[in-house]
């Protein structure tokens, strides 16, 4: 008899502590495989594995390329390496970055689906973003079920409130409850008969994970190109639609859906911004060095020329400054203020700002404590059950 013994986890900003919660509740001889992405930098010395053994009875490692599938264990996703889901047998993936993350959560959930159907349960922890939000529906496309944290209880809600307001979600809970839902649910017989059909596309894009040579040599790519470029290679997207979900993926094989795409634009945005007022600021001092040489031999003329150029690229620089400045008064609601004012103003020093949406858009390492709010509810959701 077949069960739900295939259990894939996805997280990333305030994830680690609602991860520890769920492990630390999981019995040992859960009748399970546990696999588990969480967004971490590409070259950060994650010790998440040891967390999660000292946490629960499961024994937790990062996972090793063609390890075989055992009921019991806890395989996590090392940094730069997508975790892949086989028959029988895990893989590690160095492929194109998805959502500008590797790990990323749509490969584990799209690969498991593909390797064993029904028998998936895929869960989303807190996050930013939308990461897992595809992949989920994949498991649900193949009879799997989706299991959510309640986006109330999450310390980020962005990934949990993506899938619920996408997908077609079995469960959404609180953290406390997301372990004895699955110790239940792995117990429960599959239901349903016969091999679960999945696209063409969706198996090149699980194939594209793995640096599949056919797939990226292919000159087919799903989808119709886009009038938008890919934020890591330049390249042409092509825009999938699917049900409300509408995403991109370029023929190199990275890939985004619309909300992360479009923070991908915005941090490149500002680093272009960043580079043209550099550019601006080092004109500026070397006309102004020109001029001070012109003057010092008698070319009175040619200083001026180079005393005016060194005024043009300041005023240029100074206006990227204030859009800049605009931008960041706009996400908080205020004025946007002078130059002089926000240089001396706290408030409009964007430092911590970007650490916290590094962390949050990279996963960072899911510091931070899960939301004291837990309250459960039974209410019917759109896409979801609530379950008590």
């Amino acid at each position: 008899m077949q069960t739900h013994d295939i259990i894939v986890i996805g997280a990333s900003a305030g994830g680690v502590e609602t991860l520890i919660e769920i492990v630390r509740n999981l019995p040992e001889d859960l009748p399970a495989a546990v696999f588990v992405v969480v967004h971490v930098p590409a070259n950060s010395a994650t010790v998440l594995p040891t967390v999660l053994t000292r946490a629960g009875k499961l024994p937790a490692n990062h996972a090793v390329t063609r390890e075989p599938i055992r009921r019991g264990r806890i395989y996590v996703a090392p940094p730069d390496r997508h975790l892949l889901v086989k028959d029988g047998h895990v893989l590690l993936g160095r492929g194109p970055k998805e959502n500008s993350a590797r790990p990323a959560v749509d490969p584990l959930f799209r690969t498991a689906a593909r390797a064993y159907g029904r028998r998936v349960i895929g869960v989303i922890l807190s996050g930013s973003l939308d990461d897992g939000t595809v992949g989920l529906d994949v498991i649900k496309h193949v009879g799997g079920i989706a299991i959510v944290q309640d986006p109330e209880n999450a310390l980020f809600p962005g990934m949990p409130r993506s899938a619920v307001e996408n997908v077609a979600v079995d469960h959404v809970v609180p953290a406390a409850e997301i372990a004895p839902l699955l110790v239940r649910l792995s117990q429960e017989p599959v239901t349903g008969n016969g091999k679960v059909h999945m696209s063409d596309e969706l198996k090149q894009e699980a194939d594209l994970a793995e640096l599949d040579e056919r797939e990226l040599q292919s000159n087919d790519r799903p989808g119709t190109p886009s009038e938008f470029a890919c934020p890591e290679c330049h390249g042409v997207l092509f825009e999938l639609s699917e049900k409300q979900l509408i995403r991109f993926r370029c023929r190199t094989g990275h890939a985004y859906t619309a909300e992360s795409l479009m923070s991908e634009q915005g941090d490149n945005l500002e680093a272009a911004m960043w580079t043209a007022m550099t550019a601006l600021k080092e004109r500026s001092v070397l006309a102004q060095r020109l001029a001070e040489r012109a003057r010092g031999r008698g070319h009175d003329m040619t200083a001026r020329l180079f005393d005016e150029q060194a005024r043009d690229a300041d005023a240029q620089a100074s206006l990227i400054r204030q859009a800049m400045l605009a931008a960041t008064a706009g996400t908080r609601g205020g004025p946007v203020p002078s130059e002089g004012q926000a240089e001396n103003d706290p408030r409009y020093d964007d430092t911590r700002d970007n650490e916290r949406g590094r962390n949050e858009t990279r996963g960072g390492n899911g510091a931070g404590k899960t939301a004291a709010r837990t309250k459960s509810r039974t209410s019917t959701k759109k896409h979801g059950k609530r379950s008590r």
